[in-house]
């Protein structure tokens, strides 16, 4: 046995949410592009300094090297041995660049830079103005010390973060600023729906009773189709005002389930909007199993009522509509214009209507799909244009009689 949720969700919430998510990833997305494109600037630049300062203590290690060449090239052939430091590796090439000695780790030198990173080391490029030892470039390497790239990487990310989380808080701001306005008109829309409601149901009623009561058989046939154009007036307002007073009442008021007989439930709906279908000559063809779900009455009403309506009022003259019941699901089909494949799943959204000349506000099926999400049902829609839509619930283990 299911519990109803009762999660009334209103239009103002899911429509702000749904455009703050929206306008927070496009907003995401620009800034973590301008702060990825910062933080290679920065590490552009950091590179630059280290290399720099590398510059600056491998000319020394280059010039001291050059000395003991040239102490070295004078004591030739009487001192044979090259002269080496623990600070540093060196390499001489010839004008020609071939090696002559080398101390290197890595031997893909570069004659076109002075200072380069090769794999984890940093070479520097010294040309010689005496050829010592037949000498003219002075090769000095030394290991990359990488404490300058744990610095580098840390700032980005500690200040990139910093930063992202600062610029997400003015971006929250804003949005809330962008959004007033669309806040201010759904709430004055919807104080408008629910001052319209409240005063719909005297008239509505008083027409239907009136309606009801009087005696056709005295009446001409041309009086007979006028009164019945009035039926069938007052049941289309009085469908939009049972729509209207869910939204703004029944919704948010604690749900009385109870077990509903669908088959009797659907017969008296199929009933009711017969007058409304035989306007267009839109004929019912049922095929219903007994059924039994446990549920709200009026909500299940209403899911019923909207699918019947929706059916009809976008059905092709002279069309039909079959309603499908079994243990285990509902289905109304219909013979209409169909949707598009890209804009089923925009069929539930509040407000939404797929063809201009019907009338309504596009919310019958909005509430359907917060009745079907409320009890955990499975909603699903197929539809071809000009040729028609198929809407499925199938009713869940909880739902089900027995």
């Amino acid at each position: 046995m299911l519990v109803s949720k009762n999660k009334g969700t209103s239009l103002l919430r899911s429509s702000e949410k749904s455009s703050l998510l929206r306008f927070l990833a496009l907003y995401f997305i620009l800034v973590t592009m301008i702060l990825l494109l910062l933080g290679i600037f920065y590490y552009q630049s950091q590179e630059k300094l280290m290399f720099s300062n590398q510059r600056t203590i491998l000319s020394e290690y280059a010039n001291r090297q050059v000395q003991a060449l040239k102490q070295l090239h004078n004591d030739f052939p009487h001192r044979t041995i090259y002269p080496r430091s623990i600070k540093y590796r060196s390499a001489i090439y010839d004008i020609e660049g071939e090696k002559i000695f080398s101390l290197l780790k890595h031997d893909n030198i570069r004659f076109d830079k002075e200072i380069y990173r090769v794999g984890n080391s940093i070479h520097f490029l010294k040309t010689l103005d005496d050829y010592y030892l037949g000498a003219k470039y002075l090769f000095i390497e030394v290991d990359e010390d990488k404490a300058w790239y744990k610095e580098t990487m840390s700032n980005i990310l500690a200040f990139g973060t910093l930063t992202l989380i600062v610029l997400i808080i003015f971006g929250l701001f804003f949005v809330s600023i962008f959004l007033r306005p669309m806040r201010n008109s759904i709430v004055l829309l919807d104080n408008f729906i629910k001052d319209t409601t409240h005063e719909l149901n005297t008239p509505i009623s008083a027409i239907l009773a009136n309606v009801e009561m009087m005696d056709t058989s005295l009446m001409s046939e041309k009086n007979q189709k006028r009164l019945s154009r009035i039926n069938i007036a007052a049941k289309t307002v009085s469908h939009l005002y049972q729509d209207l007073t869910y939204l703004t009442l029944s919704h948010n008021r604690k749900s009385k389930d109870e077990w509903i007989d669908m088959k009797q439930l659907i017969e008296d709906r199929v009933e009711y909007f017969a007058i409304l279908a035989g306007a267009k000559k839109i004929t019912f063809e049922l095929d219903l199993k007994e059924s039994a779900i446990f549920i709200d009455g009026i909500k299940i009403a209403r899911v019923l009522d909207n699918l019947i309506s929706n059916a009809i009022k976008y059905n092709k003259r002279n069309g039909k509509i079959f309603i499908t019941l079994r243990k285990n699901y509902l289905q109304v089909k219909d013979t209409g214009i169909g949707i598009k494949s890209k804009k089923v799943n925009e069929i539930f959204e509040r407000y939404t209507r797929f063809n201009s000349s019907e009338g309504g506000f596009g919310i019958g099926l909005n509430i359907v799909k917060s009745i079907i999400d409320e009890y955990d049902l499975q909603i699903s829609v197929e539809s071809i244009v000009d040729v028609g839509t198929t809407i499925r619930i199938d009713f869940t283990k909880g739902t089900l009689d027995g």
